[in-house]
């Protein structure tokens, strides 16, 4: 199988990834600060990807002129947005975060449109909106859990979180075609950490130990690990195809996370999460349809 055709596959299942690690976020959201959490994250990341970069013998040296953007880009990408969607979850319940930040790939198909890199199609606005109802459907009765009474930040720091992700996922494609894709990600990733450090130390993350309960550490290094091993996957994706079809599978994470309450919390299988799943599916069928030239 051809790249463009494993790509697919591949972002399907940083989807599913994205959806777990939101679980494990809201689970310990609570024993640290935003920016604390999402530093452990990121630096727990980018020590999985460094040895594999040094067994890989992929340097990163990149042109002067690409440092600061790729890096820029990096911090946008894992530290403002990660530290926005945590400080989101914080206020609002996870559905409803969810349902929100499943407007990722509606914004990277209007951004990318905007800056010419790539067309606007019917099939491809289709499967957007199509997979954002579907996500609605399989939440259903969970997005009308009650939150705090100003909630409203909440809601606009996660939709703030998916703007910034998706005007990164359109404007790493350039740097993913100039270099190879662990470099770009490993650095990128460690510059978001040196960002990152500076808002932990804000909220206090140096002053001792992190108090985080022993399954608190066991949700951190779940959500390390799995974030530095897909993000790679994330990458090597959107060098490979345009942003939309990489990012519409976001919309899996809600659904993910629906299911895991199915399947380890006794949640019932309602026919709304099925419907959900089905309109989901019918949405990514439409998004990826052929449209007579390569993209």
């Amino acid at each position: 199988m051809t790249p463009a055709a494993i790509a697919p596959w591949a972002a399907a299942s940083v989807g599913v990834q994205v959806g777990a690690a939101m679980v494990a976020t809201r689970f310990v959201v609570d024993e640290s600060g935003p920016a604390t959490l999402a530093m452990f994250r990121y630096a727990i990341g980018a020590l999985c990807l460094l040895p594999v970069l040094r067994w890989q013998r992929q340097p990163m040296r990149f042109a002067r002129g690409d440092i600061l953007p790729i890096a820029g880009l990096g911090i946008v990408q894992f530290g403002l947005l990660i530290a926005l969607l945590n400080y989101g979850l914080s206020f609002i319940p996870a559905a409803r975060a969810a349902l929100i930040f499943a407007s990722f790939p509606l914004l990277t198909m209007v951004v990318a449109a905007l800056l010419g890199r790539e067309r606007l199609t019917l099939a491809k606005t289709s499967g957007v909106l199509l997979t954002m109802a579907g996500v609605a459907l399989a939440l259903g009765d969970k997005l009308l859990e009650p939150g705090r009474t100003d909630g409203f930040i909440g809601e606009g720091a996660v939709l703030l979180a998916a703007l910034c992700g998706a005007v990164c996922s359109v404007l790493y494609r350039p740097y993913l075609q100039r270099y190879p894709t662990l470099p770009v990600g490993a650095f990128a990733m460690l510059a978001s950490v040196g960002f990152l450090a500076l808002l932990a130390a804000g909220e206090g993350a140096f002053s001792g130990w992190a108090g985080y309960s022993a399954g608190g550490w066991v949700a951190v290094l779940f959500i390390g690990v799995s974030s530095g091993i897909f993000y790679f996957v994330w990458l090597w994706c959107l060098r490979h195809t345009s942003p939309t079809r990489v990012t519409i599978f976001l919309g899996l994470s809600p659904v993910t996370a629906a299911l895991f309450g199915v399947l380890l919390l006794d949640e019932p299988l309602t026919l709304p999460l099925l419907a959900g799943i089905a309109a989901l599916i019918a949405g990514l069928w439409l998004a990826h349809r052929p449209e007579g030239r390569t993209e």
